[in-house]
């Protein structure tokens, strides 16, 4: 024992001396202008050492043994340089460079040059440098990979995966309700009501600088995450002015013949450059607006961007402005089937259910930086997003349509649903920074958001074909033809205040504590409302003229058509949450990490008024305080490996849409509806991880992580007979276990401008899952299941190839799988019988894609892009295993469609 504690101490000692080592710093700045150059990558050549310069144009390396090297500086745009240098023990070597600008100009280059973090170098060494285990996508590489959106850049990190029918992400394996998204580190509202994340497919990649994902909690954010937090960095400047042209189209419009024939819904008619104007109200529109269906010519795909910056002196002091502005006009068509079963027998087939959307986006970004002085700076971002979605949705056209009990018959039913969602959403921000000197630095941010996402005139109808000639309405309820709204508004604001103090900061030893805390005050009003027409028994030739009937005035005042009204569904929400921590960051030569406590107090309140809920009104209180702890860890086991260990407990808050218990449609038909009766789950996660830094530009990572989730919430099959899906709490525990592997490596190295250069990208992710079931969801002996929307295997490659040249050619193909994961988990249908009578949980199929990009500068100011996405074009399906009483359980497609190969052209032009 006391040879151990000898040992003990002597490691001590060891660890907190002082290292016999050198410093490396200096500036870097532009030789014509003198401007300092932000972004410049200096490194120490044949080695991982090496750093990025701030907005000031500085740089420093740390803890350099002593000896000769060769110090490299490069940057975009600029003729490279080296400097032969020696360090020295315990000394400061300055070397200031200034760069010429280079006759070569690589395409991007706004992106790379002039932003803090859209540099795939500089994302690496914050990855290095971090305490957590933290992992970006710079513009950059988006750009090389044919990334369109925020959406598609988080597949390209390991684990992450998005689903191609609603566009939820999910980080291992975890979706929309474990993760939580902000911008700039401030928190952003959710667009639909279904989800409690924004659809990251509305950020284009004109206002990204980066995406960044961390998986593990740090308290100085919000505790509402398990699997990870997202960020998008919005771009803050370039001082080029460039204008971007694209075009294209997929597969499924030119193969199936609906290029000519594409249809959107009524409401088409009414918009005008993406903007959707609403002609009459609900009620008017009944017998004043027509229910038929429009076509659209030439529907290609088109987009154009503009985006330039300047920088300025006001008032002596540096100040720039960053604009982007993108319009784009998509067109997407899908066919495939849908079934629904309940209690093991067929309730609804159909094996044609078509999809026809048209999608306006409109996006504007706006960035103002202003530095009072080399310690005082103010950011303000303000960002527009105004998108209109069509979506004309049919099934049944064949005539081979099947709803059980449906009146007038079962057979040849057919439904179509128009459907019109405008999104308008503003986000407002202004960040601080204040150096205080050496020793304490404050920041600070406030935000201001705004979203209302209008369905201002859905059409829905149901008929039967009873033969070539004749169609009538449908009949179960009085709501089967109806035109319906919904909206729905938020506002929040939000804000955050750091302040961190160095108590120690020398090059062995660092220690240093972030106080502060931050907010959020968020309200959601929620209105939606049908009006519907009783048509039982009336008939019509076509369902492609159902105008024929349901404008006819004559068949109103005969009482053949009866217009039937309700009651508007509403709930109000409100969600305040306010948070506090303290976070105390050290290192000691080798060892370093931080240690975290946050407090959190969380009240969620909300009134509803629906027509599904007993009563119909109610109202609910929750208040949530927690006290959750982090706690992350970094050895440094030489220059280029490391190992990490991080722990937390962090909680998964209800959503207002899961609380709320509105039913809201699909266009196929389902139904979802919110419990009053959720409770909030708490998490415990553990990750450990191994990476290594071949070079400044390589990776290689393995991670292990586990999670403990107590009363998961999980989108279920409801128990009884209607066959529709609701949240519920449906086990005590779920458990995750996963393994992640990562690496980035070039495969040829270009040494030199000019030379080819290939490198690749691997990132993989296994996952076990484990979650007992409640005793009232348990059936046919199922007493435990998977976790709901969580894929077992997860790979994402890409292999890109440069020739480097001035008229650079850049091939990147990329691809991706992600195993089975389950999209609702079954029940069963009656308690008692629960061993005959129930619904089998629907799964989502796993599926592989594959997409290649490639582009070309044809001039200094001019460079062409083609993209193919999705060149396997697998099918996308979900099924359910189907156990009748007398007969064998078969595997049955619920439901399937493909979206089709997208090819693409664009041209970028630079203006100056």
């Amino acid at each position: 024992m006391k040879e151990i504690i000898i040992s003990g101490l002597l490691l001590i000692q060891v660890l907190l001396v002082t290292a016999q080592t050198g410093t490396i710093k200096g500036t870097v700045s532009d030789s014509k202008t003198n401007e300092s150059l932000i972004g410049t990558t200096v490194y120490i050549k044949g080695s991982t050492q090496g750093g990025i310069t701030d907005f000031d144009g500085n740089y420093i390396i740390q803890k350099v043994e002593p000896g000769k090297y060769t110090l490299a500086v490069s940057f975009i745009s600029y003729d490279p340089q080296e400097f032969e240098i020696e360090v020295k023990a315990n000394e400061e070597t300055v070397v200031n460079v200034s760069l010429a600008p280079a006759t070569l100009d690589i395409g991007e280059v706004q992106v790379v040059a002039k932003a803090k973090r859209e540099s795939e170098a500089m994302l690496l060494i914050d990855q290095k440098n971090a305490s957590g285990i933290k992992e970006s996508i710079s513009s950059k590489r988006m750009s090389s990979l044919g990334v369109s959106d925020a959406a598609a850049a988080t597949t390209k990190i390991s684990g992450v995966t998005k689903n191609e029918g609603s566009g939820d992400i999910y980080i291992r394996g975890l979706g929309d309700r474990y993760l939580t998204t902000t911008m700039n580190g401030l928190p952003i509202p959710s667009d639909d009501v279904e989800k409690k994340n924004i659809d990251l497919n509305l950020f284009s990649t004109d206002i990204i600088g980066n995406v960044g994902i961390n998986k593990t909690f740090d308290v100085e954010t919000y505790g509402d995450q398990s699997s990870g937090a997202v960020n998008i960095g919005s771009k803050t400047y370039s001082d080029k002015i460039e204008i971007e042209a694209s075009t294209g189209s997929s597969s499924n419009m030119l193969s199936d013949g609906v290029f000519g024939n594409f249809k959107s819904t009524q409401n088409m008619e009414d918009v005008s450059f993406g903007m959707y104007t609403k002609p009459y109200a609900t009620i008017d529109a009944i017998k004043k607006q027509s229910w038929n269906t429009t076509e659209r010519s030439f529907p290609l795909n088109r987009g154009l961007s503009l985006m330039g910056g300047k920088k300025l002196k006001l008032f002596d002091n540096d100040f720039s402005v960053f604009a982007t502005l993108s319009h784009s006009n998509d067109f997407e068509y899908r066919n495939g089937v849908y079934k629904k079963y309940r209690m093991n027998s067929l309730n609804n087939s159909f094996t044609d259910a078509e999809t026809f959307n048209t999608e306006y986006n409109t996006t504007g970004l706006l960035n103002l930086a202003y530095d009072f002085n080399e310690n005082h700076n103010l950011n303000f971002n303000s960002m527009l997003i105004y998108k209109t979605t069509d979506e004309l949705y049919e099934q049944g056209r064949n005539g081979e349509g099947y709803v059980r009990d449906q009146d007038p018959q079962e057979d040849g039913a057919f439904v179509r649903d128009q459907n019109s969602k405008e999104t308008k959403i503003y986000i407002n921000q202004l960040l601080g920074t204040h150096t205080i000197n050496d020793k304490n630095k404050v920041n600070w941010a406030l935000g201001y958001n705004w979203v209302n996402a209008d369905e201002p005139n859905r059409i829905r109808n149901e008929v039967n074909i009873l033969d070539e000639n004749t169609v009538q309405f449908a009949h179960v309820g009085d709501f089967q033809q109806r035109k319906s709204l919904q909206n729905i508004e938020d506002s929040e604001v939000n804000g955050y205040l750091k302040d961190e103090f160095k108590f120690v900061d020398t090059e062995a030893k660092k220690l240093k504590v972030n106080l502060g805390g931050n907010f959020r005050m968020k309200q959601r009003d929620f209105n939606a409302m049908s009006v519907g027409v009783r048509a039982k028994g009336v008939q019509v030739k076509s369902i492609d003229n159902l105008d024929e009937a349901l404008l006819n005035d004559a068949l109103y005042k005969s009482g053949d058509l009866i217009i039937k009204e309700r009651l508007p569904d509403m709930y109000s929400a409100n969600l305040d949450v306010y948070g506090g921590f303290a976070d105390f960051g050290f290192e000691f030569e080798k060892i370093s990490g931080n240690l975290g406590v946050r407090y959190e107090m969380d009240q969620i309140d909300v009134e509803w008024d629906v027509a599904n809920y007993v009563g119909r009104t109610g109202n609910l209180s929750n208040t949530y305080n927690n006290i959750l702890p982090a706690l992350n860890l970094k050895y440094q086991l030489n220059e280029k490996h490391s190992v990490r260990l991080a722990a937390s407990k962090t909680v998964t808050l209800p959503e207002f849409k899961e609380l709320a218990p509105f039913e809201y449609v699909s266009p196929t038909g389902r139904v979802t509806k919110g419990n009053p009766d959720l409770k909030h789950s708490q998490n415990y996660n553990l990750d450990v991880k191994w990476e290594m830094f071949p070079t400044t530009k390589e990776l290689i990572s393995l991670t292990g992580f586990y999670k403990m989730i107590n009363d998961p919430i999980n989108l279920a099959q409801t128990r009884g007979s209607s066959g529709n899906f609701i949240y519920e709490n449906t086990g005590e525990r779920a458990d995750v276990y996963g393994v992640e592997f990562e690496a980035r490596y070039d495969i040829i190295k270009a040494e030199e401008t000019g030379e080819p250069g290939l490198n690749m990208v691997v990132n993989a992710t296994k996952m076990w899952f484990n979650q007992d079931l409640l005793e009232i969801f348990q059936y046919n002996n199922k007493t435990e299941t998977d976790l709901q929307g969580a894929s077992g295997f997860i790979v994402n490659a890409a292999l890109s190839y440069s020739n480097n040249k001035e008229k650079e050619f850049v091939a990147t193909i990329t691809g991706n799988y992600s195993d089975d994961k389950i999209f609702a988990l079954g029940a069963p249908e009656d308690f008692d019988n629960s061993a005959t009578l129930f619904n089998n949980e629907i799964v989502e199929k796993g599926f592989a894609t594959v997409d290649l990009i490639v582009s070309k500068k044809l001039s200094e100011r001019i460079s062409l892009k083609f993209s193919g996405k999705n060149l396997l074009n697998p099918e996308i399906k979900q099924t359910q295993e189907i156990k009748p009483l007398s007969a064998e359980a078969t595997t049955e497609v619920v439901s399937s469609y493909k979206k089709g190969m997208n090819l693409s052209l664009s041209v970028k032009i630079s203006l100056n």
